[in-house]
């Protein structure tokens, strides 16, 4: 069975929101088995779950124009794997979440990709075509991000925002880093 592993930090519920979304699609793939871990979660289990993974998905909320400092913690810490190459050729994605539509979510989303390829790592991007409306809440990838996936969420609580366009885009990117790992690894 493919294993993916989506492993983020989220300061305030909402990145483990759009998390929980990216695991549903991973999960609709058949013969696909997940595995959701919280960058404070990290243990020897988990790092264990991240060895026998097929692929991992990142995720972060964009502060300050990057991730997080808790998942960059993570990032640092999985210094021991980089030096044994122990992910490489391990499929990869990514997905950020922020208040603002760009909030350089960009910037989180290009580092998880350099975090990705000095692992070795095989990137994997959207491909779910942008919004007709920017920003219309009612479209799918309205934030309009091919690298991965880009989320926005109101100052409310996480039980409102993001929107279900927003959680949708991550299902489907779930899904689709699921089917891309199951074709590597079959």
């Amino acid at each position: 069975m493919t294993q993916v592993a989506i492993v983020y930090h989220s300061g305030y519920g909402h990145t483990a929101k759009v998390a929980e979304f990216v695991q549903q699609g991973v999960d609709a793939v058949e013969g696909v088995q997940s595995h959701l871990i919280s960058v404070n979660d990290v243990n020897d289990a988990t790092w264990d779950v991240l060895a026998k993974a097929d692929a991992i998905i990142f995720g972060s909320p964009t502060y300050m124009g990057g991730a997080s400092a808790d998942f960059k913690k993570f990032a640092d810490a999985s210094s021991k794997v980089w030096f044994s190459q122990g992910w490489k050729n391990k499929v990869a994605g990514g997905f950020t979440n922020s208040l603002s539509m760009s909030g350089d979510k960009l910037s989180t989303l290009q580092y998880f990709v350099t975090y990705a390829m000095q692992h070795g790592m095989i990137w994997v991007g959207s491909a779910t075509p942008g919004a007709q409306k920017p920003g219309d809440v009612a479209e799918l990838n309205r934030v309009g991000s091919w690298v991965g996936v880009m989320t926005q969420s109101d100052n409310a609580p996480a039980d409102v925002t993001p929107p279900a366009s927003d959680l949708e885009t991550a299902k489907i990117y779930g899904s689709r880093v699921a089917e891309f790992a199951k074709k590597l690894s079959a």
